[in-house]
């Protein structure tokens, strides 16, 4: 049974940070292009950042390029998002995702993963 399970949500003034993990099981984690998105109250999910199975080769949404920074540890099978910088537009739930679609792709994507996490949540006051 594949899992994935994040944690390191919170609350977090403006202008701080959070390191969000994700942690996989029961997958062959070198398969799958690792992901964040997020989707805020009364919005559609939105594309946050995608690395492949390489470990290379990362893409992020416009909003979060040079405040986010997305890892993944094949060992650990776990995937990181490094969120700094934090804007109270950042306030969502983030949902881990997997895929066998190609990382360059996942941008404008708001489903269509193999797996998802079920999200930690992510306040940012003003």
């Amino acid at each position: 049974q594949v899992q994935l399970a994040e944690s390191g949500g919170g609350l977090v003034q403006a202008g701080g940070s959070l390191s969000l993990s994700c942690a996989a099981s029961g997958v062959t984690f070198s398969n799958y292009n690792m992901g964040w998105f997020r989707q805020a109250p009364g919005k559609e999910r939105e594309f946050v950042a995608v690395i492949s199975w390489s470990g290379y080769t990362p893409y992020y949404a416009d909003s979060v390029k040079g405040r986010f920074t997305i890892s993944r540890d094949i060992v650990k099978k776990t995937v990181y998002l490094q969120t700094n910088s934090l804007k109270p537009e950042d306030t969502a739930v983030y949902y881990c995702a997997a895929s066998s679609l190609s990382s360059s792709s996942w941008r404008g994507l708001k489903g269509g993963m193999d797996y998802w996490g079920k999200g930690t949540l992510v306040t940012v006051s003003s």
